[in-house]
């Protein structure tokens, strides 16, 4: 349904995508809306993977689709961090690696 919605989505505005502009300093064209065509390929390319999650609950392997549990689990990270806030990022790195492994 997705891709279905991206491909006509795509052909409503293939002309924008079309669209070039000169680079004045270079004098060379370039595409107008680079980042609307990357976001569009982007999605376009990664689209199998969008909608994993969906295809492993048919399966009923019960993946969950929010990641409620996961920020849970790093708040206690977050924490000792906030307590040590001096530290310089190669000492963050290493408090984290130790409350990892603990």
């Amino acid at each position: 349904m997705f891709s279905k919605l991206l491909l006509k989505w795509h052909k409503k505005w293939e002309n924008l995508f079309k669209e070039k502009t000169v680079n004045e300093k270079t004098g060379r064209w370039e595409y107008t809306h680079r980042r609307l065509r990357s976001a569009y390929y982007s999605l376009k390319t990664n689209l199998p993977y969008l909608f994993t999650y969906q295809e492993k609950q048919n399966r009923h392997l019960n993946i969950p689709n929010i990641t409620n549990s996961l920020d849970g689990s790093f708040a206690h990270l977050k924490d000792s961090l906030r307590v040590h806030r001096g530290l310089k990022r190669s000492r963050k790195i290493r408090l984290i690696e130790l409350l990892i492994w603990r």
